[in-house]
C-alpha cells in the first residue's frame, strides 16, 4: 500500500523531479565537457542551449500567472527538453574529425544519389557545377 503511494506521488510529480535533471544537470555536465574538447561547435551548440534556456525561465517569470492556466505546461516543456535534436554542425564536425573530409564528401553524395532515385526525377550533373 505504501508502495502504491509512493508511486503515484513520483507519478504526479515527475516533471518536478526529472525536470531539474534533464534541464540543468546533464546539460550542465554536457557544458563542462564541451568547454574540454578543441571543438568550437559544440561550445556554440552548449552556449545556444543555455540561452534558450534562459529565455525559456524568463517566459515563465514573466507569464506565470498565465502558465498557471496551463496544467500542461511542465509537461511540454520536459518533453520539448528530453526531444532536442542534436545540432547537425557538430555531428557532421564529429563525422569529418573521425573519418576525414574525403569520406564526408563520398556520404554527401551518395546521399544526393539516393535522393534523386527516390524522387523519380533526373537532375543533371552540370546544374552541380561551380
Amino acid at each position: 500500500m505504501g508502495s502504491d503511494n509512493l508511486f503515484g506521488l513520483v507519478a504526479k510529480n515527475i516533471d518536478v523531479i526529472a525536470g531539474p535533471l534533464v534541464a540543468l544537470v546533464y546539460p550542465l555536465y554536457a557544458s563542462i565537457k564541451a568547454i574540454e574538447t578543441r571543438s568550437l561547435a559544440d561550445d556554440q551548440q552548449w552556449l545556444t542551449y543555455w540561452v534558450i534556456y534562459s529565455l525559456i525561465t524568463l517566459f515563465e517569470l514573466t507569464f506565470a500567472k498565465l502558465l498557471e492556466l496551463f496544467p500542461i505546461w511542465p509537461y511540454a516543456k520536459l518533453i520539448a527538453t528530453c526531444c532536442q535534436p542534436d545540432d547537425i554542425l557538430t555531428a557532421a564536425e564529429k563525422y569529418i574529425e573521425e573519418n576525414g573530409t574525403e569520406a564526408f564528401e563520398r556520404l554527401i553524395s551518395r546521399a544526393d544519389r539516393e535522393s534523386r532515385y527516390r524522387n523519380n526525377y533526373m537532375i543533371f550533373d552540370d546544374d552541380y557545377r561551380y
